[in-house]
């Protein structure tokens, strides 16, 4: 696609604050989510929301060093870790904190090797009738949760409601117009323009269902704002570890429990970091697994996890919402990717913008989130359009991933699970080793 800012490119300073403050909004929601889901699957509260957000930021700009500003990449608290933090939570912060060490080795290993062997085996091993797909499926595996954000039933189905969905459909409604019909200026910022008349239109809701006592319409969530304090400092998980020590360890097979949890999950996020890293190298049209090479963003990643997780608990991973949103607008500017992370270090402190984002429907983000899964799975159909599907070599490897992972095929080994894009790009390598040696282009 022709790019409105090439990476090395800086966006007037005005502007791009603003542009940083739309990719901010893009993954805010998921990197917030990801501690209260451990907090409430772990019955504990060692997670905290702005250490997640501040932890997000360090570690995205870690990552921006590593590859020298050459990957517009933003990180934020990665779900394949959610059941590994609920583990982890009963050895305190300390626990916590090495989970994240193990995951983020496991990239520095693996960087390490490629380091020494090249990446070229790397390319061979995902062309793009083996990666197309599974970027694909990243995208569509998503679209349950964009359906469920948007009917209201994340938490119970109970909690089906036709005004959320009339709301979400309008965010991705005016996200479309915005990015289709809308000025140069309007077009950049699509997903700001969306969530704010959305947002609007439900709190005018919600205020009439107040008065009038109406519940099916009070959509924003109000009492995220009670109790809100200014300035605030976030529970870091160093501090945490401060604290506590080692007192929760008793042996040091505990510490090995850690990293049988943890570990293993690194392997399947490893998947979807080339996964994202060759998505957004088709988009900016500059090959990401060479330059600055997969070692380097291994080690930004896995790096920056720890980094993260020192802060906010959290191991980080390349988010789809960032890539979708540098693909949607054209602007993959590292520097609106740098001023994003500054913002979310900063704003972790500031008890009024959490809230803020705490109250924003999940319709709207299900609505704005239409939008940015769906571009994940059309960035991976595009990838196949130079493989001849004609070929049943080729549509038996397509096959082999896209069936497996819409179908939510896992494979358990008792506390490890590997998930259904993992388990569906795993199959898909082992058809196209075994039965498609001819060169894919």
């Amino acid at each position: 696609m022709k790019l409105v800012y090439d990476i090395d490119q800086n966006p007037p300073i005005k502007k791009n604050l603003v542009y940083a403050l739309q990719q901010l909004l893009a993954i805010m929601a998921a990197t917030l989510l990801v501690p209260l889901l451990v907090n409430l699957n772990s019955g504990a509260s060692y997670m905290s929301q702005g250490a997640a957000l501040c932890g997000a930021g360090f570690g995205t700009l870690f990552y921006l060093f590593v590859t020298r500003k050459q990957s517009p990449v933003f990180l934020g608290s990665s779900f394949a870790f959610i059941m590994p933090l609920s583990g982890a939570v009963a050895f305190g912060y300390l626990g916590i904190f090495l989970g994240a060490v193990f995951a983020g080795l496991v990239y520095v290993v693996i960087a390490l090797i490629i380091k020494r062997t090249g990446s070229a085996w790397v390319n061979k091993l995902l062309p793009p009738v083996v990666i197309g797909p599974t970027v694909a499926l990243i995208g569509l595996s998503l679209c349950g949760s964009a359906a469920n954000n948007l009917m209201n039933v994340a938490s119970s189905a109970a909690n089906y409601n036709l005004v959320h969905i009339l709301v979400g459909v309008i965010a991705f409604l005016v996200t479309v117009w915005a990015s289709v019909k809308g000025n140069k200026g309007m077009r950049m910022i699509p997903f700001i323009i969306g969530i704010a008349v959305s947002y609007v239109i439900a709190l005018v809701l919600t205020l009439i269902g107040n008065a009038a006592n109406i519940d099916y319409i009070k959509i924003v969530n109000l009492s995220a704002f009670d109790n809100m304090k200014l300035f605030a400092v976030p529970d870091f998980t160093f501090l945490g570890m401060f604290r506590e020590g080692a007192s929760k360890f008793e042996n040091f097979s505990q510490v090995f429990n850690i990293f049988v949890l943890f570990a293993p999950v690194a392997f399947v996020t490893l998947a979807e970091h080339i996964a994202d890293h060759k998505n957004l190298s088709s988009i900016i049209d500059r090959d990401l697994i060479t330059t600055p090479g997969l070692d380097k963003t291994l080690i930004g990643d896995g790096v920056g996890s720890i980094i993260g997780s020192f802060f906010g608990g959290c191991p980080n991973t390349t988010y789809g919402e960032s890539v979708g949103c540098v693909a949607i607008t054209g602007n993959a500017s590292v520097s609106t990717i740098i001023i994003a992370a500054i913002y979310c270090i900063v704003l972790s402190f500031f008890g009024p913008f959490i809230a803020f984002v705490n109250s924003i429907p999940t319709c709207i983000v299900g609505g704005i989130c239409i939008a940015l899964y769906g571009f994940i799975a059309v960035s991976g159909l595009k990838m196949l359009q130079p493989v001849d599907l004609g070929d049943n070599r080729n549509l038996f490897v397509v096959a082999a991933i896209l069936v497996p992972g819409i179908g939510g095929m896992t494979l358990n080994f008792g506390s490890i699970e590997i998930s259904a894009i993992a388990t569906g790009l795993i199959l898909g390598i082992i058809v196209n080793v075994l039965f498609n040696k001819k060169a894919n282009a």
